[in-house]
């Protein structure tokens, strides 16, 4: 039997006590998610919780974080794979929103997540989205695709726009006809942007 170091156990319990209750926020939400039933699922203790994440909220926030993570790296992804920069940027823009049609980002990142940890623009991953998004409108005009803007007014205002619609789509009776209305807001809006050439 091999033997694990101090360091390997913790990243070990982090990551359990993390997929736990990942799991349990996704399936009940953030009320109605137990800490000694996720603590027990994995065979840890309430004690592990508060030791690696402080209290519920702690882990809460870290399962956010992770999530949020994994968004971004989905969405640079669909940036990358799109025929040309412009589209690249509304493709970004429209994945977030879509996203939002995902059982477990809907409840955890979209539901819970303002409720539990205040508005979205205070979360730490909110300087990083807002910045990529102004150094892609930047890089825009410099191409002359976007005409000349307030690059970080703008970012800040697509931002928000993102961010709310994703919001009224997770809350909506009807999320998939929620989505498609949005979608087609969402472009229309980016387009303004333009300059009056061709992409």
């Amino acid at each position: 039997m091999v033997s694990r170091t101090r360091s390997e156990m913790i990243v070990e319990t982090r990551s359990k006590l993390m997929a736990a209750g990942r799991r349990a926020f996704a399936e009940m939400g953030y009320a109605g998610a137990s800490m000694d039933s996720f603590t027990s699922d994995v065979g840890l203790t309430r004690g592990a919780l508060y030791h690696h994440f402080g209290n519920k909220k702690g882990l809460f926030q870290a399962v956010v974080a992770e999530i949020d993570a994994e968004m971004v790296s989905r969405l640079k992804a669909r940036a990358a794979a799109a025929p040309n920069p412009w589209e690249g940027f509304v493709q970004e823009g429209i994945g977030y929103i879509e996203m939002a049609l995902e059982p477990e980002i809907q409840r955890i990142v979209m539901r819970d997540g303002p409720a539990v940890l205040g508005d979205p623009s205070s979360w730490p991953s909110a300087g990083g989205c807002l910045n990529a998004m102004r150094v892609g409108l930047e890089a825009l005009m410099e191409s002359g695709v976007v005409r000349r803007i307030d690059a970080e007014a703008t970012a800040r205002m697509l931002t928000g726009a993102s961010c709310y619609m994703a919001q009224w789509i997770a809350d909506a009776e009807d999320p998939v006809g929620t989505s498609i209305r949005v979608t087609a807001a969402y472009r229309a809006l980016v387009e303004g942007l333009l300059n009056d050439r061709k992409v």
